[in-house]
């Protein structure tokens, strides 16, 4: 049964390593500092939102046999409006990524360095990390290898790794298990918690992971009767990945202090109230988180840039390659220099504002079109669910861009 099982795991754990990122282990640590367990529900509802949303793009992937930016380029026949859609794309995913990948790392590298210290070096006045260089090059290595299986291997090991990591941290922390509940199950609003609320949401339902998913299911699976293993592989995988993120803000809610600014800051505050296994298991999570998202943002541009230029699809053609080898560089050399390019990063968020409703309303267009999907189409169930997820990306993408301009 559980070999069974392990054989049927697709691009599901891929996707949840996606959107755990150390963007998204801050988040929650902060969210857990500031308001407890009160905010637990917020992830509900983002698990929620993330299943439909992805379920809809691996059936698209495995029925259509293409990915999303392909069906994009080939279905809006208005020039202008594709050449508009392509550009937005390529700039929220490709540049995008390439501005937080060093965010990627850097992530991983507070992971490490909790454990076994900083080693880096000095240049001419520059300080070049070691540990960002390491990450760069176990994630050059798997994604040079090209061979999807390895990869899927590699990423879901990471993603057990970093389950267990943060499952045990929350265990250590001793929670309380009634008011966990009460988070979960009854929503609340606590003061100035409603940006946060905003971003949970938001850190877990990812663009970039739309296409990431209709690209990978059909290097996994070639037919509709696969459909059933495509579904049951997100369901795990994204409620696997929820269940981490609460587990961050379950560990996060035992250290009530305000100086707590990410996971490697709480790890270290964890230390003398819990012993030196939190601070351990904590690193070892964050280290996890960071280096997967290492891996899958250059993936997902690759796959992206491949679509919409209408390049053939081949994890190991030179022009792919070319993509994620451009993003991983540029991730490396700001990580390792410290550097942090403020302005791509506000460029990327406003980006990915505009695009996640975008795509949102494009995936349902699309899930409605017989010519493409056939009896596959969303049922009128899905299309309700779907357009609710709509709004509250609207929601979300104004959000993102009037916080980008201090409007917000």
């Amino acid at each position: 049964m559980i070999k069974n099982w392990f054989k049927n795991i697709g691009p599901g754990p891929l996707v949840a390593a996606a959107f755990i990122g150390p963007g998204t282990v801050t988040l929650c640590t902060i969210a857990g500092v500031s308001f407890g367990y009160a905010l637990l529900w917020a992830m509900v509802l983002s698990i929620m939102a993330t299943i439909i949303l992805q379920e809809m793009s691996a059936r698209l992937g495995i029925i259509s046999q293409k990915g999303l930016s392909e069906i994009i380029r080939t279905e809006i026949k208005n020039p202008i409006f594709r050449g508009l859609a392509i550009l937005l794309i390529l700039s929220a995913i490709v540049i995008g990524n390439a501005a937080y990948e060093a965010g990627n790392i850097s992530g991983g590298v507070l992971g490490l360095e909790t454990i076994i210290g900083n080693p880096k070096l000095e240049i001419s006045g520059f300080y070049i990390n070691f540990l960002s260089i390491s990450i760069g090059v176990i994630a050059f290595v798997l994604l040079y290898i090209g061979n999807y299986k390895v990869l899927e291997k590699a990423l879901v090991s990471l993603v057990i790794l970093m389950s267990v990591a943060f499952l045990i941290t929350a265990v250590i922390t001793k929670p309380n298990i009634a008011e966990i509940f009460k988070g979960v199950f009854i929503p609340k609003f606590p003061n100035d918690s409603i940006l946060t609320i905003i971003g949970l949401i938001g850190t877990t339902v990812v663009p970039y992971n739309l296409f990431l998913h209709a690209s990978l299911v059909k290097e996994k699976w070639h037919d509709e009767s696969d459909l059933k293993f495509a579904r049951k592989d997100t369901i795990v995988a994204v409620i696997l990945g929820g269940i981490v993120s609460m587990c961050i803000i379950i560990s996060a809610t035992a250290f009530q202090a305000q100086e707590i600014n990410n996971a490697a800051d709480l790890a270290k505050g964890l230390e003398p109230l819990f012993g030196s296994f939190a601070k351990y298991f904590l690193a070892i999570g964050l280290f996890a988180a960071g280096i997967t998202s290492a891996i899958t943002a250059p993936l997902a541009a690759a796959y992206v840039a491949t679509g919409c230029l209408g390049w053939k699809y081949n994890m190991r053609s030179k022009k792919f390659r070319s993509v994620w080898m451009f993003i991983l560089f540029l991730g490396v050399l700001f990580s390792s220099l410290n550097i942090k390019p403020i302005e791509i990063i506000k460029f990327a968020q406003v980006a990915n504002g505009i695009l996640l409703p975008v795509i949102a309303g494009f995936l349902l267009w699309i899930m409605n079109k017989s010519s493409i999907l056939g009896k596959y189409r969303n049922s009128k169930t899905q299309n309700s669910f779907g357009f609710i997820i709509l709004a509250i990306t609207i929601f979300l993408g104004l959000k993102s861009i009037l916080k980008v301009f201090n409007l917000l």
